[in-house]
């Protein structure tokens, strides 16, 4: 059961992904060839005001086709024909909708579970905030630079900072005052801690929902840019990345653990993990890398730039050698996931 889940859920983000870029190019009057569901053989077909909506055999994704990686036309409607600007906007659509969903995903799960404020609900002896005079009930607003909104914020900033002294801003009756804390290798977990834990969630109303919905996709996509830093400086390797055999495994485990709880608290797990798929192929696909979208604007703003058209050819030669090294990319992160499956 939760490899379907994991299928659909997948299926769903990239097909919302990609109902980005379709409205917004018919928006522009952009002729779309095709919207499709699913990849792979054609089960059905119909068109439509100009496109062919498809239904494929393979429930993984969708695709809408509309013409950007062909030559310009006279047609009016061809994407080559519209300005820059226009072009941009359906490009940038994808990406867009992705963390629009993420939202939406946020702001429901909240109602239903509540957020997870960041007030120290414990605060363990020996461990550097009991010793710096932080107390339970303290609410924490900064670590380092960063603006703490919830509570996991923190323990992600000392997941991507760990042993470093950090200065901590927290509230007491009211009063803000700023510590230094050196976390301390837990022997036990082996794992640096600061020694605050949190509490439960606080109930959310409607427009607390939609604040801290802003905050939950503020969160998730300052966690996937962190993680993409910390593989660029190589503080994580290839081997840690986790492809789509990866996700239907987590996505799985998550499935057999929460359903042993009820069905909302499957639906709150499945909603999480949705929210953290859909914020990161947000990020993902705005990376200035060829065959990405993002690899697609930086072609579109020098464009912008320059205004002037960089050769179709060229700009094709630059996409298929990115798309090349991106498949070869997945396989070795494909690879990966089916070892750790294996042993």
């Amino acid at each position: 059961m939760g490899i379907i889940i994991a299928i659909l859920l997948f299926s769903f983000i990239v097909i919302f992904h990609e109902m980005g870029h379709f409205l917004i190019a018919k928006a522009n009057g952009i002729e779309v060839e095709e919207f499709a569901l699913g990849m792979g053989p054609l089960l059905f077909s119909k068109e439509y005001k100009g496109t062919r909506y498809c239904l494929r055999l393979l429930p993984i994704g969708g695709a809408c086709m509309m013409g950007e990686d062909d030559e310009a036309t006279g047609s009016e409607g061809n994407f080559h024909s519209k300005s820059v600007w226009a072009r941009i906007a359906v490009i940038a659509g994808g990406p867009v909708f992705n963390f629009i969903l993420a939202f939406i995903l946020s702001v429901i799960l909240i109602a239903m579970v509540g957020y997870d404020q960041p007030v120290a609900e414990q605060v363990e002896n020996g461990y550097p905030a009991a010793e710096a005079g932080i107390q339970p009930g303290d609410r924490i607003v900064r670590i380092g630079n960063k603006k703490i909104n919830i509570f996991r914020e923190i323990s992600t900033y000392n997941q991507f900072h760990q042993g470093e002294t950090v200065d901590v801003t927290y509230e007491h009756d009211g009063e803000k005052h700023t510590v230094t804390l050196t976390p301390k290798y837990d022997e036990e977990n082996q794992y640096y801690r600061l020694g605050i834990s949190r509490g439960a969630n606080e109930k959310a109303g409607f427009f607390k929902s939609l604040q801290y919905g802003m905050y939950e996709v503020k969160y998730w996509i300052c966690t996937t840019v962190s993680s993409l830093k910390m593989l660029i400086m190589r503080k994580v390797g290839i081997d840690q990345m986790s492809g789509p055999v990866g996700i239907v495994g987590v996505v799985d485990e998550t499935y057999q653990a929460s359903s042993q709880y009820g069905v909302l608290t499957v639906i709150a797990s499945m909603l999480n993990i949705a929210i953290l798929l859909s914020a990161n192929l947000g990020v993902m696909n705005l990376l200035p890398i060829p065959a990405l979208d993002g690899g697609r604007l930086v072609f579109l703003f020098v464009e912008a730039i320059r205004r002037k058209k960089i050769p179709p050819e060229k700009e094709g030669y630059v996409h298929l050698i990115g798309f090349a090294l991106l498949m070869a990319l997945m396989v070795v992160v494909m690879f990966n996931d089916i070892r750790k499956l294996i042993m």
